[in-house]
């Protein structure tokens, strides 16, 4: 079992982890030591106990809050899984009925004969225009 020294609060501890988790435990000393500078600055030197104590508390503290956060995030997430699951489930829409105006045929014919008209009419204007 390796044994680590770590550093909280400018003091230094020997401790003992299993192998391979030194870079948790160098991480976890870490936030605790952090902890313990915010107490130190704010209320000076301390017993070692009390410090120990005291950053445990605000570490915890800050735990706490995290975990009430993602049980409020879990919470809003199953909510919305079910959601989800609830219109996956739902019937499509009702398809839409849309209705094509068809222009019958003697209305096509009869645009035809006008425009044939028209064409005509144009024809003869030209030819008088020119002569």
């Amino acid at each position: 079992m390796p044994e680590v020294t770590i550093k909280i609060g400018g003091r230094g501890f020997e401790v003992s982890c299993q192998e391979g988790e030194e870079s948790y435990l160098h991480a976890a000393a870490k936030m605790l030591d952090d902890e313990a500078q915010v107490l130190s600055d704010q209320i000076g030197r301390m017993p070692e106990a009390r410090m120990l104590l005291m950053a445990g508390l605000m570490l915890a503290d800050k735990t706490a809050a995290g975990e009430d956060r993602i049980k409020e995030v879990e919470a809003q997430l199953a909510q919305c899984t079910a959601e989800l699951e609830q219109l996956r489930q739902a019937p499509g829409p009702e398809p839409e009925r849309i209705e094509v105006p068809v222009v019958p045929p003697a209305v096509t014919d009869t645009l035809a004969e006008l425009a044939a008209r028209a064409e005509s009419l144009a024809a003869k204007v030209e030819e008088h225009s020119q002569a």
